[in-house]
């Protein structure tokens, strides 16, 4: 007689279904294993129910609907798949603990911000050691490219075509590859940061583009507490409740992009679709959520809503 499968074997079978099909899932796959834990020591056999989903999702009880909310649309999608080889198999409702998702508004920062993260990593120590030059780099590419930390740590030093000035972003969220142009006074930057490394740490040790002082990669646990450090000493503070992060550097580029076309009267169609597959997204809905309604945009936006309303074109002066 064949023995039923446990929670946990449905649940790898889900996870190499689904990224066999490209997804990733981290986070997801790590919250799956968790509810089959949660499932198998509680000697539940049989179908999915809905009962148990949503046992599982309110642990710890002193979370917040949001999270519960997160954590059981993760089973919902395992549930679906379920559902398709165990027909008694009960989807748990959408909503069911309200929305799973909540934009949180970015800190998008300013120049005179961005130019001042990066003087203090210069201030970094060890003085003369690599750390302050690789912090101040870091951070700058980030402000001019917007791309993720996971993609700039995860660079190596054949990805960067300093030459040409072209950065390649190898298989990251959704298992895509794509090539990044970089602005002339960027690749100068990033060419004497290049130079300085491999006088401290030669090729042979590691092929990573930023490297610690040890010459090992940089772990983001550790870049991200220097660049909060950082943030608290020049007393930058986030217009909302959260800490400004280093993914706000990508929101950021986002909006100064589309500031920089306001200001030179470019026509937007279709650009933003060229954001999108600047920044890597799968579908241009991704970048609208970057786009954050800074005054400084909107500002811009009403001004060129001003001109098309009364009729004048790009460039044209009105008496």
């Amino acid at each position: 007689m064949t023995r039923p499968a446990t929670m946990l074997e449905k649940v790898e079978r889900y996870l190499k279904h689904r990224r066999g099909l490209g997804y990733q899932l981290r986070i997801e796959g790590g919250m799956l294993k968790q509810f089959a834990a949660f499932a198998d020591a509680n000697g539940h056999r049989g179908p999915l129910t809905t009962e148990l989903t949503v046992q599982w999702a309110q642990r710890p009880s002193a979370g917040d609907r949001l999270y519960w909310a997160r954590r059981l649309e993760v089973v919902r999608c395992f549930a679906k798949y379920l559902s398709v080889s165990e027909p008694d198999t009960e989807i748990p409702p959408r909503g069911f603990f309200g929305p799973a998702h909540r934009r949180t508004t970015p800190h998008v920062y300013t120049n005179a911000e961005v130019a001042d993260l990066m003087a203090a990593a210069c201030l970094l120590n060890p003085r003369g050691g690599l750390r302050p030059q690789t912090y101040a780099t870091l951070i700058g590419m980030l402000a001019c490219t917007g791309l993720r930390i996971s993609e700039a740590l995860r660079l190596t030093r054949s990805d960067a075509d300093l030459e040409h000035g072209i950065l390649k972003v190898r298989e990251t969220k959704f298992r895509k590859s794509r090539f990044v142009p970089v602005h002339p006074t960027a690749v100068r930057a990033l060419q004497s940061y290049a130079s300085a490394r491999d006088r401290i740490s030669p090729s042979g040790k590691c092929d990573r583009f930023f490297v610690s002082d040890r010459g090992q990669p940089m772990p983001y646990s550790t870049v991200r507490t220097v660049f909060r450090s950082l943030c608290g000493g020049l007393k930058i503070a986030s217009r909302n409740r959260r800490q400004p992060r280093l993914h706000d550097l990508r929101h950021t580029f986002a909006c100064r992009r589309v500031e920089r076309w306001y200001d030179t009267g470019t026509n937007l169609e279709g650009l933003v679709a060229a954001l999108s597959v600047y920044l890597g997204h799968a579908k241009v809905s991704d970048t609208y959520w970057y786009l954050t309604a800074t005054p400084e945009l909107l500002a811009r936006a009403a001004a060129r809503f001003e001109a098309f309303a009364s009729g004048v074109t790009e460039g044209e002066v009105r008496p």
